[in-house]
């Protein structure tokens, strides 16, 4: 694995379509952080964002749940979508696959081989190295859904 890894563009298009719930990971109630603006498009955008971060409360509206075996299992997470350094995502995998998630997204510059062996394992689609909205906006600019 290079520093990307992601699937065919119509795969792509058909999970972002499909997916309803996106659980961000070290999302931060700051506007300026990258976490803060993806989750805010993603909000925007028809997603519902499930924040996950033992500092924060709450953001963009949201209850905020210390990690991902936090969240209610009422609450179906389509899409665990990383906002940590690469080190940390490994355990973020294996609770990926504890809580049903379908896809683990690392995003832009976090690239982690034992993160998608886990979650690749564990029964999840695995993208890492790229941004999320950025991937959705140019789908959308191609006439995507």
């Amino acid at each position: 694995m290079g520093t990307e890894l992601t699937l065919p563009e119509d795969e792509l298009r058909s999970l972002l379509g499909e997916a309803k719930e996106v659980a961000v990971v070290g999302i931060s109630s700051k506007p300026w952080r990258p976490s803060y603006g993806v989750a805010a498009y993603l909000q925007e955008h028809g997603y519902r964002i499930v924040p996950v971060n033992p500092n924060e409360e709450e953001v963009l509206g949201e209850p905020v749940y210390a990690s991902l075996l936090d969240i209610p299992t009422d609450v179906r997470v389509d899409v665990v979508d990383v906002f940590r350094r690469a080190e940390h995502t490994p355990g973020v995998a294996r609770d990926a696959v504890a809580i049903g998630a379908r896809v683990l997204w690392l995003q832009e510059g976090i690239v982690s081989e034992e993160a998608a062996r886990i979650a690749s394992e564990g029964g999840l689609e695995v993208i890492m190295g790229v941004c999320i909205m950025k991937v959705r906006e140019r789908l959308m600019a191609q006439g995507g859904s």
